[in-house]
C-alpha cells in the first residue's frame, strides 16, 4: 500500500502541513504496529517543509483502517510565517494507492515450445525444429526465437527475450502508477475535510466531516 500527503498547489503553510502531519501520521501508525517508510518526498520552498511526500507499508490486514484516512485533511492556525494574514485554514490531501506488483521473472515459469524455422539457412532449417516460442505462463506474455542453428541456443535467446519483456512492462506500470500519483498531487477538495488539526502542535480536534464557513 502506497499512502500520498499532498500540499497540491497551496502556500507554504499547507506544505508546512504536510510535514507535521507526516511526522503525527507515522507515529499514529507506529502505534499500530504498523511500519512506514519514505519512498519519495518533494521539498517545500521553506527549509523543513514538504510539497508532498509518498509512503509504503505492508499492512494487508489494515487497508481498512488506512481508507478511512483517505481524502482532506485541514490544518487551523495562524501562519507562522505571515503574521498579518488572515486566512487560518490550511487543507491537504491524503491519498491511498495499491502500490504496484512487479512481474517476476522465474525460468521454471516459461513453458518453451519448437518449431520449425524458415528462411535461409540450408536443409537443417527446414527439416529440424530448432526454432522456438517461449511463453511466459504467468502472464501469457509470448515471444520467439529462430536466429541461431542450435535449440539450445534459441531457448536461451528467447529467454533473454522475455526476460527484457517482463522488465519492460513493469517499467511501463511504474511509469503509469507515477503519472496517476502526480495527477492526484494537484487535485486538493477544500472542505469537508476527514480530520482537522489545530495550531503548531497539531493537535488532532476532529475526525468527522466538517465544512468550514470562514473564507478560505
Amino acid at each position: 500500500m502506497w499512502i500520498q500527503i499532498s500540499s497540491g498547489k497551496g502556500p507554504d503553510e499547507c506544505e508546512l502541513a504536510v510535514s507535521l502531519f507526516l511526522k503525527t501520521y507515522q507515529k499514529e501508525y507506529k502505534n499500530k504496529g504498523i511500519t512506514t517508510n519514505v519512498i519519495d518526498a518533494v521539498p517545500g520552498n521553506m527549509s523543513g517543509n514538504l510539497k508532498s511526500v509518498l509512503l509504503s507499508m505492508e499492512c494487508e490486514e489494515h487497508e481498512e483502517f488506512i481508507h478511512i484516512i483517505n481524502g482532506t485533511v485541514l490544518w487551523i492556525c495562524k501562519s507562522p510565517y505571515r503574521p498579518n494574514h488572515k486566512r487560518k485554514n490550511w487543507f491537504i490531501n491524503i491519498e491511498a494507492f495499491q502500490s504496484t506488483e512487479k512481474l517476476k521473472f522465474y525460468e521454471k515459469d516459461v513453458k518453451f515450445e519448437s518449431m520449425r524455422s524458415s528462411g535461409p539457412g540450408g536443409q537443417n532449417v527446414n527439416k529440424v525444429e530448432t526454432a522456438v516460442r517461449a511463453i511466459h505462463l504467468p502472464t501469457g506474455l509470448t515471444v520467439t526465437a529462430n536466429e541461431e542453428r542450435s535449440q539450445y541456443m534459441n531457448k536461451k535467446l528467447a529467454l533473454g527475450r522475455l526476460s527484457n519483456l517482463i522488465i519492460s512492462k513493469n517499467d511501463e506500470e511504474s511509469s503509469s502508477h507515477k503519472r496517476t500519483m502526480w495527477m492526484q498531487h494537484n487535485v486538493l477538495e477544500r472542505g469537508n475535510p476527514i480530520r482537522i488539526y489545530e495550531g503548531l502542535d497539531f493537535k488532532l480536534k476532529q475526525a468527522q466531516g466538517y465544512k468550514s464557513k470562514e473564507d478560505i
